[in-house]
């Protein structure tokens, strides 16, 4: 059962509003789920901190944050310090103390010096049981926390941008509940049918839903930024530039060439091309 006081709310604020693409800091972000153990996640976190040089050349800055397995945060913030790329969690409990067996608060994941936290993520929903109140509550720890939660959302099944845009608006305004006015979010959209396909979904498709996942932000005073995942990989965001602030990625990501090849896409698709030489 969730405790009342879990739903209470918090006021951060990242100047984040206004349209999306419109001259708001593009974000990346990257999931490891259970892929990964230790030593390989310690190889993998010191590829992406190499990639901090590549980073600096970019035409624009880009955020990038990485969401190893619990054990490897103390790898994170070793390996990844004075990189400028964060790093966070999978997941978060809402509480911040109790008698919860084997869950981690958002305090301690603050402690130990995380700045993002996944919340309501399909596989979470799927076989943890987790409903828009859990996903509301733990994105509600995670702002209290001074953590920005990266609020998981999307519909089951391919039935079309309206239901699309119905069954996911369902879930961001739940989710927002527990965070209240002024917080700082990122929404991950993510069609679960997507989720582990040969193909992303749709461009349109994405820009419809995205669409309506802004003004829903706008609507709720919340800074926020949305981004697509499901199969997101090099030439993705070529396609959906405008639309989305950046990509949530997966597996494709765990080739860090594919994850420079992203940031640079990413990167570029904001930048104005240059003028022709004057005769």
């Amino acid at each position: 059962m969730i405790p009342e006081n879990a739903m209470s709310t918090a006021a951060r604020s990242s100047g984040a509003h206004g349209p999306l693409g419109a001259g708001r800091r593009p974000v990346v972000g990257v999931s490891l789920k259970l892929y990964f153990g230790l030593a390989a996640t310690r190889k993998w976190l010191a590829e992406v901190a190499a990639l901090q040089d590549a980073m600096a050349q970019l035409p624009r800055p880009v955020d990038l944050f990485v969401l190893p397995a619990f054990p490897a945060l103390a790898d994170a913030r070793e390996l990844l310090a004075g990189t400028g790329i964060a790093y966070g969690a999978q997941d978060v409990h809402w509480a911040e103390t109790g008698a919860w067996t084997g869950e981690v608060s958002a305090g301690m994941l603050a402690e130990a010096g995380a700045r993002y936290a996944a919340v309501g993520h399909a596989e979470r929903r799927r076989h943890f049981g987790e409903t828009d109140t859990t996903v509301a509550a733990k994105a509600g720890a995670a702002v209290r926390a001074g953590l920005v939660p990266v609020i998981c959302a999307g519909e089951r099944h391919d039935a079309g941008p309206a239901r699309a845009v119905e069954e996911t608006l369902t879930q961001v305004r739940a989710a927002l509940g527990g965070t209240g006015p002024g917080s700082e979010v990122i929404i991950a959209y993510e069609p679960v049918w997507a989720i582990g396909a040969r193909e992303p979904a749709p461009a349109q498709h994405v820009r419809t839903v995205a669409t309506a996942v802004g003004a829903c932000l706008r609507d709720h005073g919340v800074s926020g930024r949305v981004v697509y995942g499901g199969t997101a990989g090099p030439g993705t965001f070529g396609q959906l530039a405008g639309s989305v602030d950046g990509l949530f990625l997966g597996r494709l990501a765990h080739d860090t060439g594919s994850l420079r090849q992203v940031l640079e896409e990413v990167a570029a698709a904001g930048v104005p091309a240059p003028l022709p030489p004057t005769p």
